[in-house]
């Protein structure tokens, strides 16, 4: 019996219509009690003083130090196979923000 301890367990992740559309957010909000983290996605567009939260995602402590462990891990992949992330703290010059028209 303490064979089957170790046997890892397979989880079945059904991923609906919408959700693998997926939503796009550029900038997260988030906050915690002792009991959770939420994690607000939002959207910030250039000129617009407003942001709209398009998903929430509420996670315990361990949860959340669980993901950013995974996170972690993620991007130190990535960095291996495609090169430094490159982090700027702010606006970068020259440098147009989201979709440009022809000659902008």
């Amino acid at each position: 019996m303490a064979e089957d301890k170790n046997i890892p367990q397979q989880i079945n992740i059904e991923l609906g219509e919408k959700e693998a559309e997926g939503i796009y957010s550029n900038f997260a909000i988030i906050s915690h009690s002792p009991a959770e983290f939420i994690i607000d996605f939002t959207r910030i567009m250039p000129g617009v003083p407003k942001a709209k939260v398009f998903a929430r995602m509420i996670m315990t402590p361990q949860h959340a130090k669980m993901l950013l462990g995974a996170l972690r891990e993620n991007v130190e992949k990535y960095e291996r196979n495609f090169g430094e992330i490159k982090v700027f703290a702010g606006p970068v010059p020259n440098v147009p923000f989201g979709f440009q028209s022809p000659g902008a």
